[in-house]
């Protein structure tokens, strides 16, 4: 389990959060989102008690704010389906502004997916800026996710930064040769382009499969580091969806 590529989203230093380990920080960032998932839509204030709990997570971490915000933009074609919801929902209806009319269940329903798919996207932010791409294989591993899924992630962040290298050089080998890709005549070359970087990737992917057997491999990656947990450590990490369960009931009593 020596995938130890660093990745972007990655920022290193030695708060609290970044010390937890990352079994720790798995289970409590799945609790959460299934805390945030399970609260009713009508209890607003609740994702916002949500939102600031977050936010306290990320200035213990030492996140800026502008690297969180900048990193939720993957969160974009959510936000354009959500805009489309009070528009396509059916049931009744309300005039905005006097210029249209929007239906108040796909208002509700855009605020649920915004809300949720928000907070659930900053929570694995923060995970993903507190723990590198080797902590989180080694705490799916120690939460006995199966070996098979764990070494398929293993292989996949290890080689995709081979197989973009490789895209890299065949991109520099076309324009070496006085290609650019201006419309849709050059689609032909693109696709021919594809297909060759298929057969690569497949047979570097067979010559790895071989040399993994001859060295001994056998369906599983050997464990180099046992990383544990203590009650402790348990505790600080259990704190965040403890909080948001008590909101989350609180949510659905008043």
């Amino acid at each position: 389990m020596g995938a130890g590529h660093a990745h972007t989203l990655y920022r290193h230093g030695h708060t609290p959060v970044h010390t937890l380990p990352p079994h720790c920080k798995l289970a409590a960032v799945l609790s959460f989102v299934i805390v945030v998932v399970s609260t009713p839509r009508e209890a607003v204030w609740a994702f916002a008690l949500y939102a600031a709990l977050l936010a306290g997570v990320a200035m213990v971490a030492r996140i800026p704010a502008r690297f969180l915000l900048g990193r939720l933009v993957i969160e974009v074609p959510f936000v354009a389906f959500a805009l489309l919801m009070p528009f396509v929902v059916p049931g009744e209806q309300i005039e905005v502004l006097s210029l249209f009319h929007v239906s108040v269940n796909g208002l509700w329903g855009a605020w649920n997916v915004l809300a949720k798919g928000t907070l659930g996207v900053a929570a694995s932010v923060i995970l993903a800026s507190t723990t590198e791409l080797r902590s989180l294989l080694l705490g799916l591993q120690r939460l006995r996710l199966p070996p098979l899924l764990v070494q398929i992630a293993s292989f996949m962040i290890r080689y995709g930064d081979v197989i973009t290298d490789e895209m890299r050089r065949m991109s520099i080998a076309r324009r070496s040769r006085g290609f650019e890709a201006r419309g849709v005549r050059q689609w032909g070359v693109l696709a021919k382009t594809a297909g060759a970087l298929f057969i690569r990737s497949y047979e570097r992917g067979e010559r790895v499969h071989l040399a993994m057997i001859s060295r001994g491999y056998i369906g599983s990656m050997p464990v180099i580091d046992e990383i544990t947990a203590d009650r402790r450590q348990w505790a600080y990490a259990g704190a965040l969806p403890a909080l948001a369960l008590v909101v989350c009931l609180l949510g659905w009593t008043l």
